[in-house]
């Protein structure tokens, strides 16, 4: 018999019976006429024809869909399954349903619904009764059930949620078969990278108002050097997951914030920042040691655990469920940069804080609440669930261009940014709190 070659597939012939020995061709296998049926299975139309024969013409075979007008729940069974019961027993049937044995331990169901919708016999069923003899547990009344019924059974596990990535279908770097996936992986990991609210009490020599003053000098740096936002967000979660394991004296807090910067756009950034430019972006107060050194202390106190599901991957695609534009972007970013600052803002988890920063810019540039079915949807987060978080944004907004931390807004008020912190901020969402 000839060989196969890897090269030049279909080149070679193909093998004769007698090459095959004693094996069967395919064909042979059980899979044509003389092959026996599965056991105990009963086909589409042997089951029509077996229930229209047993019900006496009771049954429309209209009712009998298996092919999805009529979706057969386990509610639907169960309701037909009860309404058989009582049929019986009103009308003194000869036939007992089985699996009602009040004096026996319930056998399984006559009749059972496999993944493909068509029904098979149980297998509990003996091998001397005919199918004639099978009990009918569908007797039939779904013609008398009323429309509200029929309604609540067909969309009881029917949940559409809009189609956002149709239009990255042929983009490669959308994964748009992967994406429902991931952003569900980030839901349920996103935990693991939030921090105790209250961490500061741990902490004797510095408090939360030196961890905003910290955190508004490194957006300014990071804008400086021009860096990619997810190295922010990043950086700002590197710092409060050590700082909740780790006590600072106040000396080594900027230590922290540079090394834990230099950390991130080794994390994210394709050109990273050297050494000695975080060096001389803080007046030098730290050497070259000294960094290298903090560096060593957070990787291992974090365990090297650098991926966590920061806001800013949840912004992404909240944006792209609100079908945003450009100024929809600036201002939405604007007002969760602010959010960065705030310690009280760790309370919230990064999905939530994602989508209240979408909600409050929808709200700033209507200028009326707006939170559509598809960004709730893909959020999973209600518009009432939003209010506290975003009346905290519309606070920060408001008060963002005074007293002095005011980098986020200096940063957000160039045209590089669409003067997003020009826009009045959404002060009606502050006078309908309840």
């Amino acid at each position: 018999m000839d060989t196969v070659d890897e090269n030049h597939l279909g080149m070679t012939k193909p093998a004769n019976f007698q090459d095959m020995g004693n094996r069967r061709a395919l064909r042979d296998i059980r899979n044509l006429v003389g092959a026996p049926p599965y056991p105990r299975q009963v086909g589409k139309r042997g089951l029509t024809e077996f229930l229209t024969s047993s019900s006496k013409n009771r049954i429309d075979d209209k009712n009998l869909t298996f092919e999805g007008r009529r979706p057969i729940t386990r509610k639907f069974s169960a309701s037909l399954a009860n309404k058989s019961q009582l049929y019986h027993q009103e009308t003194g049937g000869g036939h007992e349903l089985v699996g009602i044995d009040r004096q026996k331990k319930p056998a399984p169901s006559v009749l059972s619904l496999n993944s493909l919708g068509t029904c098979t016999a149980a297998r509990d069923v003996d091998d001397h009764k005919s199918v004639n003899e099978l009990p009918l547990p569908m007797v039939v009344e779904t013609e008398e059930m009323d429309n509200s019924d029929l309604k609540e059974v067909e969309m009881e596990d029917l949940v559409l949620i809009p189609d956002i990535d149709s239009c990255d279908s042929k983009n490669p770097l959308a994964v748009v078969d992967y994406v429902e996936d991931i952003y569900n992986f980030y839901r349920q990991t996103e935990i693991a990278g939030c921090v105790n609210p209250n961490y500061m009490s741990n902490q004797f020599d510095i408090n939360e108002k030196m961890r905003a003053i910290l955190i508004d000098w490194l957006i300014e740096v990071h804008y400086k050097f021009e860096l990619m936002n997810q190295t922010l967000f990043l950086t700002v979660n590197i710092i409060d997951r050590f700082l909740a394991k780790q006590t600072v004296n106040r000396k080594k807090l900027q230590l922290v914030g540079v090394t834990a910067m230099l950390l991130a756009c080794k994390y994210e950034e394709v050109s990273v920042p050297v050494v000695e430019d975080l060096i001389l972006i803080s007046d030098r107060a730290y050497t070259r040691e000294e960094v290298l050194q903090m560096e060593s202390l957070m990787v291992d106190t974090l365990q090297f655990n650098m991926s966590v599901p920061t806001p800013y991957v949840f912004m992404r695609r909240f944006l792209k469920a609100a079908q945003s534009d450009k100024q929809l972007e600036f201002l939405s970013f604007f007002i969760i940069e602010l959010g960065l600052v705030e310690y009280q803002m760790l309370k919230f988890r990064p999905s939530l804080l994602a989508a209240a920063a979408v909600f409050t810019a929808h709200c700033t540039l209507k200028g009326f609440k707006h939170w559509s079915r598809t960004s709730e949807l893909h959020t999973s987060y209600s518009e009432d669930q939003l209010l506290e978080c975003s009346r905290l944004m519309v606070d920060f907004h408001q008060k963002a261009g005074n007293g002095k931390l005011t980098g986020v807004h200096r940063k957000y008020s160039t045209f590089k940014f669409g003067y997003a912190a020009k826009a009045e901020p959404a002060l009606f969402l502050l006078d309908s709190r309840s």
